[in-house]
């Protein structure tokens, strides 16, 4: 059984520099079969995060033009990572108590990963019903 972060998470996550679009983030997710990208400042701290569902609420909903749209105008920017060495336990209990479906993985302040309540199912209870749906192959 994994007993660290780094052995469970999702390695080169998908980013994209704040100043990229959303219609660069949504074609990003087709193109890598993902709902994150996580948005970069220029020097590649992690700045935020932005999902699928982000883009909806954030800027389709607000009717906002996603090809103006800045990434880094819509992140969720208050955000809590993992570091690469932390215990699963402990990234378990941040999850929980912020409520997060994903955490970005994070070396020396740049993201190298990321961690989702699906990887976490798998690695703890792979007989699970979330663990299930995690481990198939997505719907097109």
């Amino acid at each position: 059984m994994a007993t660290s972060v780094k052995e469970i998470m999702t390695p080169n996550p998908i980013t994209l520099q704040a100043s990229s679009t959303v219609t660069q983030a949504a074609e990003a997710m087709k193109q890598h079969d993902v709902g994150n990208v996580l948005v970069l400042e220029k020097d590649g701290a992690l700045r935020g995060i932005v999902t699928d569902r982000d883009i909806v609420i954030r800027d389709v909903a607000e009717r906002k033009n996603p090809e103006k749209t800045k990434l880094g105008d819509i992140c969720s920017a208050e955000l809590t990572t993992a570091d690469v060495d932390d215990s699963i336990d402990s990234v378990v209990a941040k999850m929980r108590e912020k409520a997060l479906r994903r955490m970005p993985v994070v070396q020396k302040g740049k993201p190298v990963g990321i961690v989702s309540i699906g990887d976490l199912a798998l690695e703890r209870d792979e007989r699970s019903a979330l663990a299930d749906i995690s481990g198939a192959p997505p719907s097109h």
